[in-house]
């Protein structure tokens, strides 16, 4: 084989992973870039850059973003969501640990869902009250 013929066989084997733009990706999620940049300053992301500085967010950073994201709308605090990424990138032995924080968030969600439920019971009464159309 000759160093062009291994050059093409290497080139015919190389994997490329799509990536998006710091803009497309807050587009696509919702987020603002203020945001993707604050999460990376405070160590949530680790985004790849090319040669000019610019960052190419691949599908795992995406995906986190996404992870981040939900988490934030479930009002888990930046502490406890830099504490899971710290555990998950940590390595497997850390999944207990990781384990028991979500188990912790999920019960205040809970918590806080059932106290919108009875905010919500209360409203309602009020709009039945004043004649107004009962929720479905």
């Amino acid at each position: 084989m000759t160093t062009l013929d291994l050059r093409e066989s290497l080139r015919e084997t190389t994997i490329t992973v799509p990536t998006e733009t710091i803009s497309e990706v807050a587009a696509r999620i919702g987020v603002t870039v203020h945001t993707l940049r604050y999460y990376e300053r405070i160590g949530l992301l680790d985004v790849p850059r090319d040669s000019a500085g610019r960052r190419h967010y691949t599908p795992d950073d995406v995906d986190r973003v996404v992870f981040i994201t939900r988490l934030r709308q479930t009002d888990m605090p930046i502490r406890d969501i830099q504490r899971y990424f710290e555990l998950a990138d940590a390595g497997p032995s850390t999944e207990p640990d990781r384990l028991e924080l979500l188990e912790k968030h999920r019960e205040a969600v809970r918590v806080r869902m059932e106290a919108l439920r009875i905010a919500l019971d209360v409203v309602d009464f009020k709009i039945a009250k004043y004649g107004g159309t009962a929720r479905p």
